[in-house]
């Protein structure tokens, strides 16, 4: 008489495993601890996570040196790892941990309740004038603007107008860093990282506080 294997009891805790999947809270643990270990051996060159927002969903990360990345989805969040990637390290793992005060700061602006950022930065993806003129827009007062011409002046280049416009155009730190403070001569929004809405939208919370 032949034994069905199908009923065979050996089978049973396959079946079992197969209908009963890892809890969520086991996997979160699980990535938390490879997380840590990544941290504690000097292996998490780039840490990233995502944070919705009311302009849609962020990606954020970060070096040991500090927050290094600001994407909108419309820049597509996996090219803009697999940049990060090939620019600074292929080490990159999703590690919310390192970029909490990120969050929170970030949380806090959309909140209405906080003007200025206070992250460390790396600001190793942007080299001579776009960086120049990258670090200069922290000074652009919350609420206030100023013309690509304006930042031209600012900088001791007042006849590199459009090199400015770049500059923000390629800025890795939108929000964080407000390129969405500088605007056209005539008061135009210009262009934006994140669209035109997104630009807009920061505006209108700025000028709301």
């Amino acid at each position: 008489m032949t034994t069905n294997s199908l009923s065979s009891p050996l089978h049973s805790p396959l079946r079992s495993l197969r209908a009963d999947p890892v809890p969520e809270t086991v996997l979160r643990g699980l990535h938390r601890r490879l997380e840590d270990e990544a941290a504690g051996t000097g292996l998490l060159d780039v840490a990233y996570t995502t944070v919705g927002t009311p302009v849609g969903v962020l990606l954020l990360a970060a070096t040991e040196q500090g927050l290094v990345r600001v994407a909108y989805a419309r820049e597509d969040h996996e090219a803009v790892l697999a940049d990060l990637a090939r620019r600074i390290s292929p080490r990159v793992l999703r590690a919310p941990a390192r970029l909490a005060p990120a969050v929170r700061q970030l949380e806090e602006y959309f909140a209405g309740t906080r003007r200025r950022f206070d992250l460390p930065l790396d600001r190793s993806l942007s080299h001579g004038f776009r960086r120049q003129v990258q670090e200069h827009l922290p000074g652009i007062d919350y609420g206030s603007t100023q013309s690509y011409g304006a930042v031209a002046r600012s900088v001791g280049r007042p006849q590199a107008v459009r090199a400015v416009g770049t500059a923000c155009a390629t800025n890795p730190l939108p929000v964080v860093v407000p390129c969405h403070r500088v605007l056209r001569g005539d008061g135009g929004l210009g262009g934006y990282v994140g669209g035109l809405e997104a630009k807009t939208a920061l505006l209108e919370l700025e000028a709301a506080a």
